[in-house]
């Protein structure tokens, strides 16, 4: 069980019988009455977004997920399979509830699974991914604007804005949260 007030964004709760991961969590102090957690939860097998609010004193049954560092094989049409890397057990993880992620997946890379009563039913994507330019147009020096962008295409298909100066084979770090260019990478 968690309390109403300990709640943070990550936080795996039960909700209905079913695991939810929060995504978003708001603290209010009312100047009356008791003080509670507006909380955004995302259900890790549905992908339904539900609101509840939660006062701080009550509590809350937590899902007891467990995390596994798995290799990602491919995709099926139907599932991203993924590979334990100590069990060396194969794990299928519906596309459907994950069709957002499928541009941060390569092939070989390891990624933590969110495991719930034995099922995968989430995929932990990492904060900041290195990807290989595939498709770049190519711009006239001299034709700058300060700060100027355009789009290229990486290896999973991803699409980002980038600087103007990156050109097609270089590496770039992206921010997976917010789909940002960050910095080119030097091997």
């Amino acid at each position: 069980m968690v309390r109403g007030g300990d709640i943070n964004i990550g936080t795996c709760l039960l909700i209905n019988g079913n695991p939810h991961i929060v995504v978003e969590r708001e603290f209010v102090s009312p100047g009356k009455g008791s003080a509670f957690a507006r909380v955004k939860a995302k259900g890790l097998k549905s992908g339904n977004v539900i609101t509840q609010t939660i006062k701080t004193a009550d509590s809350v049954e937590d899902a007891q997920v467990d995390l596994v560092d798995c290799q990602y094989q491919y995709s099926d049409g139907e599932n991203y399979m993924f590979m334990n890397n100590e069990s060396f057990e194969q794990f299928g993880v519906p596309i459907s509830a994950h069709e957002g992620k499928k541009n941060y997946l390569k092939e070989g890379e390891t990624y933590t699974l969110v495991m719930w009563e034995g099922e995968p039913i989430d995929i932990k994507i990492p904060y900041k991914m290195v990807f290989t330019v595939v498709e770049s147009e190519n711009y006239i020096k001299g034709d700058t604007v300060s700060g100027a962008t355009k789009p290229i295409v990486t290896e999973t298909g991803l699409v980002v804005r980038v600087p103007l100066f990156i050109k097609q084979g270089e590496k770039i770090l992206v921010n997976t949260e917010s789909n940002d260019y960050v910095e080119r990478v030097n091997d």
